[in-house]
């Protein structure tokens, strides 16, 4: 009987990740609950000067470019863009995006190349 015991208390962990940990089991008694810091507060503890100039932390974000292509967004309307017009250059996102990117006058399609930096003559 006691191994059989033994064994279950290997098998079975006392306490499931799963469940809700009660607050009086977080914090017993006495000890003050966790705070949030804020940006400075993590700076100032942080002590950022002491850390080389080149290793990544949240003063400096500069990092290396993303492996991942960049994410296509529609010109118009800012959403997530699947298609493009051959005619304008311009990315869209819909059909009633679409409608309005061919009634746009050259000027103002050229406007919006040029906010994404894709700025072209057309013809």
């Amino acid at each position: 009987m006691e191994a059989e015991l033994i064994n279950a208390e290997l098998v079975l962990p006392t306490h499931f990740s799963f469940k809700r940990i009660q607050i009086y089991e977080k914090y017993p008694k006495g000890q003050p609950r966790g705070r949030w810091k804020h940006l400075k507060q993590i700076l100032q503890a942080e002590n950022y000067q002491n850390h080389p100039p080149d290793e990544p932390n949240y003063v400096n974000i500069e990092s290396p470019p993303s492996m991942h292509p960049p994410m296509r967004i529609c010109d118009i309307t800012g959403f997530e863009a699947p298609y493009h017009d051959p005619r304008t250059n311009l990315r869209y996102a819909n059909t009633d995006v679409f409608k309005l990117v061919r009634s746009l006058p050259n000027e103002y399609v050229q406007r919006y190349l040029a906010l994404r930096n894709a700025a072209v003559t057309l013809k």
